[in-house]
């Protein structure tokens, strides 16, 4: 909970987005549900003038996993109380609010529920320091859309290149059927039939290795830095290019 004499301080520190601001807000009076009204009158009051102008049901809609609207007004999830108290403590590194507020943007643009929610839950993690959960949700969304890109627009050549590579694949018809193939497989031929490039092909091994190693009990360690640098990867080479 943010106590009222330290909101000012809070709010002014730099990089945070204007989402972030609201949600430190909504933290304000022990994270009671509040009113736009009053949430905007919070921020106004600890200096944040523009607050004025902002759409913060927008901004709290689409903050998805950190906050909901309830009958009483909005109020922070427990993961959005654990995102700001990060940001209470200024443990967030500028490329990972950077990283999430760029996943934010492309999550406006997805149209596959499946692929929202998982994007969702990888903000929220990130958000949050949950960095291994992190890197499996959000490279599980990236699949997820290239799967929904092939079915809608290369199945056809998909399979022809399957079925070369492996006498035995059977036709796929759904993304459902495509996530049977080993995904370094799939990757092989997205290559081939010229979904994605050798370039992009060798990054996206690299986070699938990466996305391994989180998704399976071992002693590796990670940083904010390497998972923002893990989720730049597929915002860039997939979540901005395939929009299904």
């Amino acid at each position: 909970m943010a106590s009222s004499s330290l909101l000012k301080d809070v709010v002014h520190r730099p990089g945070l987005t204007k989402t972030q601001v609201l949600l430190v807000c909504l933290d304000e009076g022990r994270g009671s549900p509040k009113a736009v009204k009053k949430i905007r009158e919070l921020a106004v009051k600890a200096g944040v003038r523009r607050a004025s102008k902002w759409n913060i049901s927008q901004l709290l809609d689409a903050a998805k996993g950190l906050c909901r609207r309830t009958d009483l007004g909005w109020e922070l999830t427990d993961t959005g109380s654990a995102h700001v108290r990060s940001i209470r403590a200024g443990t967030k590194a500028p490329r990972v609010v950077s990283v999430a507020t760029s996943l934010r943007s492309e999550l406006g643009k997805l149209r596959d529920p499946n692929v929202r929610e998982f994007v969702e839950e990888a903000m929220a993690c990130l958000e949050a320091g949950l960095f291994r959960a992190s890197v499996v949700f959000s490279w599980v969304g990236a699949i997820a859309l290239l799967h929904a890109h092939v079915v809608a627009n290369s199945l056809a050549a998909f399979n022809k290149e399957a079925l070369r590579r492996n006498p035995k694949w059977k036709q796929a018809k759904t993304t459902d059927d495509l996530g049977m193939m080993k995904e370094s497989g799939f990757l092989d031929v997205l290559q081939s039939i010229s979904v994605i490039g050798k370039n992009v092909k060798q990054e996206l091994q690299n986070c699938l290795k990466l996305r391994n190693g989180c998704g399976h009990p071992s002693s590796l360690k990670l940083g904010e830095n390497r998972v923002a640098g893990h989720i730049e990867v597929l915002i860039l080479n997939i979540y901005s290019r395939f929009n299904i």
